[in-house]
């Protein structure tokens, strides 16, 4: 991407996030976007497909500057405290867009379509928040993690839009007090995975047990593999 289209979508993300501090998400018109940016419809187009996308932009845009400020000091700590700096810092990254943000959450709270897309955003945010702390996301447990993550960042962000200390002291309590939580969870479903790791082991074997033998690699008449992925 060229510098000039570098800095016309950062226009665009602050042009919305500006709008957004003080109108209705619903009110503002791609062309006020464009126009707060000094952007044409016809570059906008060419950057971005919708409000929708810019969002996710920013949501990038924050991920990049917490990423950059990732160090390994904490390497050493326990995961929890990990993590609380991670999202701390993402809390920092935001302080400036914090009454848009509080009125983009108030506005789509009720638009299901509109949650579910900032969900799969979240879990993307997320998925990167836990690799910068040291936080392993794959294997069985790895999508509860990461949407165990969005569900603590999002409630402590509820405790943030209304926390107006400087030091933030109750935001810090309400993440502890989320992180808490969410470890206790991640405790019991690894003990549940563990406790019925046994009737997993039996039910593989019940259906390889009666899978047809052979039959993804029986020939065909033509002598091409009946194995459906053949055809990928």
């Amino acid at each position: 991407m060229s510098a000039e289209a570098s800095s016309k979508r950062k226009a665009i993300v602050e042009a919305l996030m500006e709008l957004a501090s003080r109108r209705h998400w619903d009110e503002i018109e791609i062309r006020d976007v464009a126009r707060a940016a000094n952007v044409s419809l016809a570059e906008f187009r060419d950057l971005y497909p919708s409000k929708g996308a810019v969002l996710g932009s920013f949501s990038r845009q924050i991920d990049r500057l917490v990423l950059e400020g990732t160090t390994e000091d904490l390497a050493n700590e326990p995961a929890r405290e990990r993590i609380f700096d991670v999202m701390m810092r993402r809390f920092d990254a935001l302080a400036p867009y914090k009454i848009a943000l509080r009125n983009i959450a108030r506005d789509l709270q009720f638009d299901p379509l509109a949650l579910a897309a900032l969900n799969s955003a979240a879990i993307n945010s997320q998925r990167f928040m836990l690799a910068a702390a040291g936080i392993p996301t794959e294997g069985p447990l790895g999508t509860l993690k990461l949407q165990g993550a969005v569900m603590v960042y999002a409630n402590t962000m509820r405790t943030w839009f209304e926390d107006d200390d400087p030091s933030l002291a109750k935001t810090m309590a309400r993440l502890d007090r989320e992180l808490r939580r969410g470890e206790q969870l991640l405790e019991r479903a690894e003990d549940v995975r563990r406790l019925t790791a046994p009737l997993r082991a039996i039910g593989r074997a019940l259906v390889d047990s009666r899978r047809p033998s052979g039959s993804y690699t029986k020939r065909a008449d033509d002598g091409e593999a009946s194995n459906p992925a053949a055809a990928i």
